[in-house]
């Protein structure tokens, strides 16, 4: 069954553009490569995303055919890596098919993070004065509280979200199900906005947040979040950027990786050891904590 959605391609160059901030030219770039590469996956009858390495060296190999220079096939090499580093970590793939590529190895496109005192600038920035400041004040929380993905928060319903207890429930890739604790700065916060609604917008089937009365939209979310990251002096970030920092933050302060894998949603593990990358400490401190003869490692001076 093929996934509804925008294209992927699409999908990776708008992170490029908001997120990681390139410019319209060298985004350009990116999507001619993505265009000789969806021509590829179209030739050999396969969706862009279940192409496996075996494809992928093929094509490589058609591209020095055509008699590509050596320096535009390394570009397009690090194109791929960086494209399917992006559906890795946002969960459309379940491994990375691009290890073994016979080109230079990529420059390292490890997710981005906001510090804890970035977040706490950020989420100053809101103007709590008006519905919409308070609406997406809650949003920050939410997203940095739960992790959730773009589509997971704009399609919350009002039934979805348990102030009480601080859970919500969503529904991540495929349609599974899943619960999610968040704190009471969230719940307050989303409390708050709740608040500000109009009576007829808070039944138990409507969408929790709106844009004026109608759901908000993923295009819309992207580009609140880009100004208020830009207000704030700490862009480009994007939704992703509040999910990244969501789970780097969890790794940095003891969290066990088989728990944030749950609370992202990820089918593995793998996924979500990506970010054990980004937290340097992690390994050891696990180490530490797990290994009977730690405390006797860590005693030997040189």
């Amino acid at each position: 069954m093929s996934r509804k959605g925008p294209p992927l391609t699409k999908l990776f160059l708008s992170y490029l553009t908001i997120e990681k901030g390139l410019s319209r030219n060298t985004t350009a770039n990116y999507a001619n490569d993505l265009a000789r590469l969806t021509h590829f996956a179209y030739q050999a009858q396969t969706p862009i995303e279940q192409l496996r390495a075996s494809n992928l060296r093929q094509f490589i190999a058609l591209l020095g055919q055509e008699g590509l220079s050596p320096a535009t096939i390394r570009r397009v090499a690090s194109t791929i890596r960086a494209f399917y580093a992006f559906l890795l970590l946002d969960d459309y793939i379940n491994a990375y098919p691009t290890d073994d590529l016979n080109t230079p190895p990529p420059v390292s496109y490890l997710p981005r993070v906001l510090t804890e005192t970035q977040i706490q600038t950020l989420f100053a920035i809101p103007n709590l004065n008006s519905t919409e400041g308070i609406r997406d004040r809650a949003i920050l929380e939410l997203m940095y509280a739960a992790g959730l993905r773009v589509t997971e928060l704009i399609s919350l319903l009002h039934k979805h979200i348990d102030l009480r207890n601080g859970l919500l429930t969503c529904f991540g890739k495929g349609k599974k199900e899943r619960t999610i604790p968040f704190g009471r700065s969230a719940a307050v916060a989303i409390q708050n906005y709740i608040a500000a609604k109009p009576v007829a917008l808070k039944t138990l089937n409507s969408h929790l947040f709106l844009n004026h009365q109608n759901p908000l939209t993923r295009q819309s979310l992207w580009t609140s979040i880009a100004r208020y990251g830009a207000s704030a002096a700490i862009d480009p970030i994007s939704p992703h950027t509040l999910r990244h920092t969501f789970a780097t933050h969890l790794l940095q302060h003891g969290a066990e990786l088989k728990d944030v894998q749950a609370l992202l949603g990820h089918a593995h593990i793998s996924t979500t050891a990506i970010y054990t990358h980004i937290c340097p400490n992690y390994l050891r401190r696990s180490y530490n904590n797990h290994h009977p003869r730690a405390s006797l490692s860590n005693s030997i001076r040189r």
